[in-house]
């Protein structure tokens, strides 16, 4: 088996029983990207030397045993929204373009105490604005499983990379969606933890109050294991909880006998493609075969997430957005009259249409005249989700849903209808606003040859509980392709 065919927790026991080094491990994901990256776009950043040397370095500390960890010198990416010290952190925006953060993310930190060695940077919607990764400023991230389709947004570099076998595990972070919508466009795991769970310090934000990093990988255990390193209590965050409950893997039984697995009937109706339909279907009778008992429920309140998402996204992201100005960092325009003429030009060179779209639109729900009207409906539409999602976990352990709509489009559909786009985001934003845990995970292949993935809810903090059912689930689906990649001319060491 090559090194690219290994899972993380496969490389990092390889490397710890001295049957691959931390260095050909590296390399091997170094050169997969050079292979590939090209034609796929996953990648803003690649720090070649800087991988290298850390490998030499994580080497040493592995062979004196002094890193004995699961995940040391396994390579990895992180989402360009993450800071890390020294190498460009740049949200796929011209207006952060030469950006280069004087300190690391806390979960970056984590990674690195864990001896995880970071190999680039992973592009992404700009400012995680998108669900298709078409609209970073340094160009569009394609599909590995067919290079004419979008992987998905706002992580979809980091689930292009993990498909296409570059990494074998990548950051995300999560505001409505954005980690487990391109890991079901990708083929992919990725979950997105309980608000609070992993330090949103040096994540930079779009919005505060919905935004959390989680991890990409190839499966179910590879995820657990990684969110385990990055989940801790970081004083440095305001809104990071002190959990005593991280050992995430001893979920991994395969056993969901005794579970309730509720499937909401409004996610199954009108809008959703008849293939996801049915490869959600699929995924209940499994779980029903290994032993859980799943039944329809009714979930009120999906018409309202769309709209409630979107007045406090954009709201949040107006004011968080405001720090780009031009005067500190970043892209500052050539020519303009005034410091009020910089701020106008500079963001107006800087920022892309989609980003100016949801300042436009945070900014308009916040002023005086339309705050009642919107901003403070929006809030209390997502108090009402929150309850009936509460009621819902009164039942059921867990909840089942599709993650998209639809499979992986094909790029420039999305953005002719910026509207179509946000309603594709339909079952994923309400976790977002509740603060809950779910995980999206494949569970079939669409006639057109494109992954389709299912997703799990939880009630906050009941991680583990929707670990064991999707790794039940994954147990009993079996062993999932990946993308050929016939397209690619592809050359192996």
């Amino acid at each position: 088996m090559q090194i690219k065919d290994l899972t993380a927790l496969e490389t990092g026991r390889k490397i710890k029983n001295r049957e691959i080094s931390v260095t050909e491990a590296v390399t091997a994901s170094l050169e997969r990207i050079k292979n590939l990256d090209p034609a796929l776009g996953s990648f803003v950043t690649v720090d070649e030397e800087g991988a290298l040397k850390k490998a030499g370095q994580i080497q040493a500390l592995v062979d004196q045993g002094e890193l004995a960890g699961p995940f040391a010198g396994v390579p990895i990416g992180v989402k360009d929204n993450i800071c890390t010290k020294g190498m460009k952190t740049t949200c796929s925006s011209k207006i952060l373009y030469n950006f280069k953060p004087p300190y690391s993310a806390e979960a970056v930190e984590n990674l690195e105490k864990a001896g995880a060695v970071i190999v680039g940077k992973t592009n992404m919607d700009e400012f995680a604005m998108g669900s298709t990764t078409e609209t970073s400023a340094f160009g569009i991230t394609k599909n590995p499983w067919n290079p004419a389709h979008v992987p998905g947004g706002s992580s979809g570099g980091s689930c292009a990379a993990v498909a296409a076998g570059m990494v074998p595990c990548a950051l995300g972070s999560d505001t409505g969606g954005s980690i487990r919508q391109p890991s079901s466009f990708c083929g992919v795991t990725g979950i997105k933890p309980t608000y609070g769970t992993v330090s949103r310090y040096g994540l930079i934000a779009y919005g505060s109050s919905l935004d959390q990093i989680g991890p990409i990988a190839g499966n179910v255990e590879d995820c657990a294991a990684l969110l385990e390193i990055l989940a801790s209590h970081d004083l440095k965050d305001s809104t990071s909880v002190e959990r005593k409950d991280l050992d995430f893997t001893v979920a991994l039984t395969g056993d969901v006998k005794g579970m309730k697995i509720g499937i909401p009937a409004e996610y199954m109706s009108e809008g959703l493609d008849g293939q996801v339909g049915d490869a959600v279907k699929k995924a209940a009778e499994i779980l029903r075969d290994r032993g859980a008992e799943v039944e329809e429920f009714s979930l009120n309140l999906v018409d309202y997430a769309i709209p409630a998402y979107y007045v406090i996204a954009s709201a949040e992201a107006s004011s968080n957005l405001s720090r780009f100005d031009g005067v500190k960092y970043g892209y500052r325009a050539s020519q303009y009259e005034g410091l009020h003429g910089m701020y106008k030009k500079s963001r107006s060179e800087g920022f892309g249409e989609e980003v100016k779209r949801r300042i436009m639109l945070g900014s308009f729900v916040l002023s005086s005249g339309y705050y009642d009207a919107y901003y403070l409906k929006a809030l209390k539409a997502k108090a009402m989700i929150k309850q009936a999602f509460d009621q819902a976990f009164e039942k059921y352990d867990a909840v089942l849903g599709p993650a998209a709509p639809t499979a992986a489009p094909p790029i420039g559909e999305s953005l002719k209808d910026p509207l179509k786009m946000y309603l594709g985001d339909i079952y994923t934003v309400s976790v977002n606003l509740a603060g809950l845990p779910g995980i999206s995970l494949p569970v079939g292949v669409s006639r057109e040859g494109l992954p389709i993935g299912a997703q799990l809810i939880g009630d906050c903090f009941q991680e583990k509980k929707i670990f064991r059912a999707a790794y039940a689930l994954e147990q009993g689906r079996g062993a999932f392709p990946r993308p050929s990649m016939d397209w690619a001319e592809i050359k192996e060491a």
